[in-house]
């Protein structure tokens, strides 16, 4: 009895050796089974430890044995995994590309592998290249590097101010957008003949360059011609109503008699007679305007007394205006801005129903300027909620071979990455935030039916 006894001991002693060991080393994978180990080359191994996962379409296929840094002889440090892999996998074709995903936000990653179709595979103990780690992953601290305490407070701003300046103009910006491609229509041809050999538009500032050096000389003798005829002019308004307008009214009549009284200057009266006939209207309307053109004389002298200097200073503008005009890159620019304005009419055109139909360009600005609305004293909060992924099949937990679709109620995905938003060609609906949720269904399509264009105005 006391052998058996003793017999037994050591046989419950060296089980339980063999299972401590067993589960010591069941990270690197169980002893005596045979394995498929290659070497990666990846760019960055941050947060990847050893025991990780390696996982092809989803499915573990085996782990991360070692990692160590290599050094290059340019100062740079890239990583080399040692993955010991199912025999299964063996051989893993050459084009084969392995990418470091994270699991969760909480820093848990695994190394997938995206199998290729190349004949040739890596031997066992062979290196994958640098190449074939693709892509280089990003990882959520440097989007978090990003915004900074400057760049916070700028974003803030920016928010502030946009959501400022458009608060309340939302009718004016759908006018101005909906005006937008009338307004590139008609500038087109304005562009296009600015453009045009036949213009000459050198020849226009150079002339412009002459005419104002040929004005200056006699700029002051000017600025006294129009401080005259304001003094003309003040004095007719006092005797306009109703002596100079009897004149005017009685002047047919007088030319008339002109006409019967002087036949032997007949021709001489003839052409007089056309000339006051055709100042007959511009004289009506100048008794209504006497005292306006009074007026804008008497403010147009001390302009005019500054004209000289002026006009010396343009004879520069018009010769430096006259090099640019004839310099060939000009005509070039304006070409290339007729052609981008040309380009640019469709894209607005279709882009205009977006904010003037649904008001979707300041909703985008509404709710932006609302996102970090919270706070207190030390900053501000960000509005957000955690929504559990559901479970079942193809859920968007992991990677999956199709679109959620069951068997629970809640697992069905809906996806519209094209809603009509009465662009041209598309039914005069606003579906983006307006379709109704299908339950039990998955719907990756537009939904049926009109959804109206019934948007979030009044907010």
């Amino acid at each position: 009895m006391a052998a058996n006894s003793v017999l037994i001991g050591a046989a419950t002693t060296l089980v339980l050796i063999v299972a401590v060991f067993l589960a010591y080393n069941a990270n690197d994978g169980l002893p005596f089974v045979p394995s498929y180990e290659i070497n990666v080359q990846v760019p960055n191994a941050d947060n990847l430890v050893k025991g990780n996962d390696v996982r092809i379409a989803g499915t573990r296929v085996g782990l991360v044995s070692a990692i160590s840094p290599v050094s290059h002889p340019d100062g740079s440090t890239t990583a080399v995994l040692r993955l010991k892999l199912k025999t299964s996998v063996d051989p893993l074709p050459k084009d084969s590309t392995v990418w470091i995903r994270p699991i969760s936000a909480l820093g848990l990653k695994y190394v997938q592998i995206t199998k290729g179709t190349d004949p040739q595979g890596f031997a066992s103990g062979a290196t994958m290249p640098l190449a074939n780690a693709t892509p280089i992953p990003v990882e959520i601290d440097e989007i978090f590097n990003m915004f900074d305490t400057k760049t916070r407070v700028n974003v803030r701003l920016n928010t502030d101010a946009f959501g400022n300046s458009l608060a309340g103009r939302g009718s004016d910006l759908n006018e101005t957008i909906g005006n937008l491609p009338a307004l590139l229509r008609n500038l087109e041809p304005v562009m296009r003949n600015l453009a045009s050999d036949q213009t000459r538009l050198d020849q226009f500032f150079y002339q412009l360059g002459r005419t104002a050096a040929i004005v200056a000389p006699v700029a002051q003798q000017q600025a006294a011609l129009f401080s005259n005829l304001d003094t003309t002019f003040a004095a007719l308004a006092t005797v306009a109503r109703p002596f100079i307008q009897e004149s005017i009214s009685g002047g047919p009549a007088s030319l008339e008699a002109a006409i019967e009284t002087f036949p032997v200057i007949r021709p001489f009266l003839a052409n007089t007679e056309a000339l006051f006939t055709e100042l007959q209207p511009t004289a009506v309307n100048l008794n209504a305007s006497a005292e306006v053109l009074a007026d804008a004389t008497t403010a147009a002298i001390p302009a005019l007394l500054k004209a000289p200097a002026l006009d010396a200073r343009l004879v520069a503008v018009g010769n430096t205006l006259k090099v640019w005009s004839n310099d060939p890159v000009v005509a070039i620019g304006l070409d290339d801005l007729t052609e981008t304005f040309t380009q640019l009419n469709p894209t607005i055109a279709a882009l205009a129903p977006t904010q003037v139909t649904c008001n979707y360009l300041a909703l985008f600005f509404r709710n932006a300027a609302s996102l970090l609305s919270e706070g207190d004293s030390k900053g501000t909060f960000q509005r957000f909620i955690i929504i559990p992924t559901p479970t079942g099949k193809n859920n968007e937990g992991s990677p999956s071979s199709a679109p959620a679709n069951g068997p629970e109620v809640k697992n069905h995905l809906h996806a519209n990455p094209y809603p009509n938003t009465a662009a041209p060609g598309q039914p005069k609906e606003c579906e983006a935030a307006n379709e109704t949720y299908a339950i039990g269904k998955t719907v990756l399509t537009n939904p049926s039916g009109n959804q109206g264009t019934n948007t979030d105005w009044s907010k």
